[in-house]
């Protein structure tokens, strides 16, 4: 992978392991067995939120998703799936809220 750019290296890994091992963060293994799905899934929405500037250079784009990496793995070392919902099946059985104007409630 060495002679492959941030981006096609990238394209080559596919489990969290992978991700983590790539960007030399250590972890531990009995976290990221239980939540990988989860930390993979909080990176890719870190990534997407865009809150950091994404540079052009490879070697500082490469420290940008260190961190950001490493900040997902973090999240479920101090927390847990559940507490984060990450995903959407979380947020189903939440109390949900309707607004229906009066004039609509007791119309035909």
């Amino acid at each position: 992978m060495e002679d492959l750019t941030l981006e096609e290296a990238l394209e080559e890994l596919s489990a969290a392991e992978d991700f983590l091992e790539f960007f030399n963060i250590e972890y531990d293994a009995g976290i990221v067995h239980v939540n990988r799905l989860h930390i993979l899934q909080r990176f890719h929405d870190y990534l997407a939120n865009g809150e950091e500037m994404m540079p052009e250079d490879e070697a500082a784009k490469r420290e940008v998703y260190t961190r950001l990496l490493t900040r997902a793995y973090q999240d479920f070392v101090t927390s847990d799936a559940l507490t984060e919902k990450v995903f959407k099946v979380f947020h189903m059985n939440e109390p949900q809220s309707t607004f229906v104007p009066l004039d609509q409630a007791f119309s035909k």
